[in-house]
């Protein structure tokens, strides 16, 4: 019980993080913020390098791992799980072009300290870039398919354990690090840091955002299938707090499926098929908060919103990127750095309070990720016309 406490969670190390870089940067010399800049830029660019492998190592496999699944069941649950996410990211974009400039941001660009030239340097270049790793990634898993190379299969599988085990024990482990070194030279500056108030409430505005998206998304789920969408979402209560809990669509997998066995609506074939290939592809309430934080963030640092053009590119392509996003705290800004730094063009202290943001409150967010996983298996149940009592369609029959 010891190792699950919240003390021990990825939530309190960030804040310990931030409270002592803040600390730190506000009463700290010259020369030791110059030794902490260092430090923060060698960490930037190592996560930075683990992007692309991040992106070869989650994508692929998971275009691979499709062929094993049921034809047009599978299809229809994928696009229903894209559409869900891009809607609600576009949700939440028409929500930010409504409420961030009502926030009063003021921007603190070229505020505060200068940060003195790093007298230590190393530069840690990236395999590739991030849109060729995308490219990559998409062309290797549809050529495995295409040629049926159990090796190349089983290469890429070991692959994703491997860059899973990277994530793991490399960038969740420095990543409180990376965060209390961004926030001593933010405290440093002195600037940023009086926007923290804000950040408070873009957490909240987003939670109800998680809501009202679910809310949408049970009543297509019930208008689909003909039938009382509280059937399902009635039973969701215990996954939802697991969620909450563990931040994580993999750890909570066994208490969602429990609870959607509860609902007599769901049929069993098909609950039993979506429910686990949900948790994998159906990031909703993560791609809801991320477009909230990137344009809050833009506005702090930049001093206004992203383009039009290039949120909409964001959020068409991060609805891909979190499709493969890896299953750890904060995995979709993980996955979706390089979408952050090359679509957004967000430096390094954009990406670190992406960071830090985002992993604070994903908890809620995974926990929106589950629960709205049950109305995606009720649409796909009325879809195939398998609701229990209104008869069968051989289709669904095809799901094992």
């Amino acid at each position: 019980m010891k190792k699950n406490s919240f003390f021990n969670s990825l939530v309190f190390k960030l804040l310990l993080g931030i409270i002592i870089g803040i600390f730190v940067g506000s009463f700290c010399n010259e020369s030791v913020i110059i030794v902490i800049d260092s430090i923060k830029r060698v960490i930037g660019d190592l996560i930075g390098y683990i992007v692309p492998l991040i992106i070869l190592g989650f994508i692929t496999p998971a275009i691979v791992s499709l062929k094993e699944s049921a034809g047009k069941i599978l299809g229809v649950t994928l696009a229903i799980c894209y559409v869900s996410s891009v809607g609600a990211a576009l949700m939440s974009f028409l929500a930010g072009r409504a409420i961030i400039p009502k926030l009063n941001i003021v921007s603190q660009v070229g505020a505060g300290n200068m940060i003195p030239e790093s007298i230590f340097k190393l530069s840690i270049d990236p395999i590739m870039p991030v849109m060729t790793a995308l490219i990559t990634s998409v062309l290797f898993g549809i050529a495995v398919i295409m040629t049926n190379s159990t090796t190349w299969e089983n290469l890429l599988m070991e692959l994703n354990k491997i860059v899973l085990s990277i994530v793991n024990n490399v960038v969740i482990k420095i990543l409180p690090f990376y965060i209390a070194t961004t926030f001593a030279v933010l405290a440093y500056e002195g600037a940023v840091l009086s926007e923290l108030p804000v950040f408070l409430k873009i957490i909240l505005i987003v939670i109800v955002g998680h809501f009202i998206w679910m809310t949408l998304m049970y009543s297509i789920a019930g208008a689909v299938s003909k039938t009382n969408p509280k059937e399902v979402f009635r039973h969701y209560v215990p996954a939802y707090l697991t969620a909450v809990g563990t931040m994580s669509s993999a750890a909570t997998l066994p208490v969602a499926l429990r609870c959607a066995r509860k609902s007599k609506t769901l049929d069993p074939k098909i609950r039993d098929f979506a429910i686990p290939l949900c948790s994998n592809t159906h990031l909703c309430g993560s791609v809801l908060t991320e477009v909230f934080f990137v344009m809050t963030v833009s506005q702090i640092l930049k001093g206004k919103l992203p383009e039009t053009s290039n949120i909409i590119i964001f959020i068409f392509l991060l609805g891909i990127f979190a499709i493969a996003a890896p299953g750890v705290p904060g995995g979709t800004v993980v996955a979706s750095l390089g979408l952050i730094t090359s679509v957004l063009g967000f430096n390094d202290t954009g990406t670190a309070l992406m960071l830090s943001i985002f992993a604070l409150q994903d908890s809620f967010g995974t926990a929106c990720n589950v629960t709205t996983d049950g109305a995606i298996a009720l649409m796909v149940t009325g879809i195939f016309k398998k609701v229990p009592g209104r008869g069968n369609n051989p289709e669904a029959q095809a799901v094992k």
